[in-house]
């Protein structure tokens, strides 16, 4: 459905969640004409939730609230970041991807990029320790899922030599003050030539170039999960950890209940952390080895 001019996105069937198609790439500028849009649609919508977008981190609106946070990069200039915002070592990695032979640039949405991402995609169906939901997806799935929100969207790519090992999607919001990496990913062969650190960096000139103050990476950190490499990956390419207030708006009886006893979160994030670590654990050795055994059986 549609509320505002936004697409609307409804998920869940005891409880039904709706948010923007489009959350935490682009915001409501008047929340309480979606939710009257939303009440009057006909459609069971037991809770909407929405965010703030930066830099309006203190609460403006009356509804329920918890307290979010992303990883964001205040952008001014690409020689501030590289001075001030970065390490000597991030820096390096940086300069190792040039040395590598590793180039980075924009490039437009189209069938060279398309079979590019389909080659990342494709390398290995594991990532980060478990099934990687892009893997073998076929190439008109693959232009699908890339191509939304082209229309302010900046796509980079990192070549070793004319082979794209690398890219990242940048989607700005309609006002450019904010933009989102939606999608950051390259070849893990290719890990040792830095080529992540320098998406990073071109999409920081591509801000830094377009006037846009802020580049976003999801989130500093999920739910309760500890710190990790990605977070730590965000902290050294300068990515801070910002609260910014999340509302729930019971639109239903039921939605009242659901947010009154929490089950408008996961029941993942219900779990003590320290046992979800080592639950993780346990899922990424499986996996490695589950993977391990079909490889040697081809």
């Amino acid at each position: 459905m549609r509320a505002c001019d936004k697409e609307i996105r409804i998920e869940g069937r005891l409880i039904r969640i709706a948010r923007l198609e489009g959350d935490g790439f682009e915001f409501l500028e008047n929340p309480d004409a979606a939710v009257d849009a939303m009440r009057q649609s006909g459609v069971r919508i037991d809770l909407f939730t929405f965010t703030q977008q930066l830099p309006q981190t203190s609460p403006k609106y009356d509804y329920p609230m918890e307290w979010d946070n992303a990883a964001a990069l205040p952008v001014s200039t690409f020689d501030h970041w590289w001075t001030r915002q970065i390490n000597d070592k991030t820096r390096n990695m940086v300069r190792r991807a040039s040395k590598k032979g590793v180039a980075v640039r924009e490039m437009p949405f189209d069938d060279v990029l398309v079979q590019g991402i389909s080659a990342i995609y494709n390398e290995s169906p594991i990532r980060q320790g478990k099934p990687f939901w892009h893997y073998r997806m076929d190439l008109e799935t693959v232009r699908r899922k890339n191509g939304t929100f082209l229309h302010r969207s900046v796509f980079i790519g990192a070549f070793l030599g004319e082979s794209l090992i690398g890219f990242a999607k940048l989607v700005s919001d309609g006002n450019q003050r904010q933009a989102g990496l939606m999608q950051i990913l390259s070849m893990i062969k290719h890990r040792d030539k830095a080529p992540t650190n320098a998406l990073i960096a071109q999409g920081v000139r591509s801000c830094a170039e377009r006037g846009i103050p802020y580049l976003v990476y999801g989130n500093f950190s999920y739910g309760r999960k500890q710190r990790d490499s990605l977070s730590d990956f965000k902290q050294y390419n300068g990515f801070q950890r910002i609260e910014l207030p999340r509302y729930y708006v019971p639109l239903t009886l039921a939605g009242r209940v659901a947010l009154h006893l929490g089950l408008h979160h996961r029941f993942v994030d219900h779990i003590p952390e320290p046992v979800f670590a080592q639950l993780r654990k346990i899922r990424s050795l499986w996996y490695h080895r589950r993977f391990q055994a079909a490889k040697e059986t081809l």
